[in-house]
Order: structure tokens, then sequence, then C-alpha cells
């Protein structure tokens, strides 16, 4: 499995951790630029969630929220920032859910966030 693969898995992961929590999922992967993807839109009553999802085998090389940076974060932000004119949309949050597959699957999800 290569890297896009394994993303893809963890994507997967997460828009089913979502959907048994009462999120709907609206998009999936939304190119607004070669710096901005975002890997999950979705909605939860009348709030669209942003989300960032960071999969990793172990925590051997540090935790999946340890690999978004500040750069990282303010690519996202630019992207949520062109969905939100482009759709009309007042309410709103960023989210990003961090899944480690070993020794045993472990999913986070942090709401709201900010750096």
């Amino acid at each position: 499995m290569n890297n896009r693969e394994f993303g893809n898995s963890g994507e997967d992961l997460a828009c089913n951790y979502l959907e048994k929590n009462g999120y709907k999922i609206l998009e999936r992967n939304k190119h607004f630029s070669k710096f901005c993807e975002i890997d999950i839109i979705a909605q939860f009553k009348k709030t669209t969630v942003f989300v960032e999802v960071k999969t990793r085998k172990t925590t051997s090389f540090g935790t999946p929220f340890e690999a978004i940076t500040k750069t990282k974060f303010e690519n996202i932000k630019k992207g949520v920032q062109y969905y939100l004119t482009e759709n009309k949309i007042k309410d709103y949050r960023i989210d990003v859910i961090g899944i480690t597959i070993k020794p045993e699957l472990k999913i986070e999800h942090l709401k709201n966030i900010s750096l």
C-alpha cells in the first residue's frame, strides 16, 4: 500500500467515524490549489465542518496531530475561506481527526481547532 492509499484508508475510517456520530459527508478531497486540499467537508446539525485527517501506522515518529504544521493549517484556512465565500456559509468550524493504526486502532477527534 502506497502513501496515497494509506491516507485514503484513514479518510475512509474518519468518514465512517463521523457518520456514526451524526455527521453527513458533503465532499472529500476538495482541492483549492496545489497547496490546499480539504480532506472531508461534513455537515453536523447546522454547522459545516472542515476536517483534516492524519493517519499514522504507529506513534514511533510522533502523533498524527504533530504532522499538522502552521503552514499546513494556514493553507487549510485559505481553502476554508474560499469555500465559505463560494457557498455563502456562516456557521463552520475546523476539526482534526488523528488515526493511529497500531498497536490498536485509535481515532481521536479534536473539534474547532486553531493554531
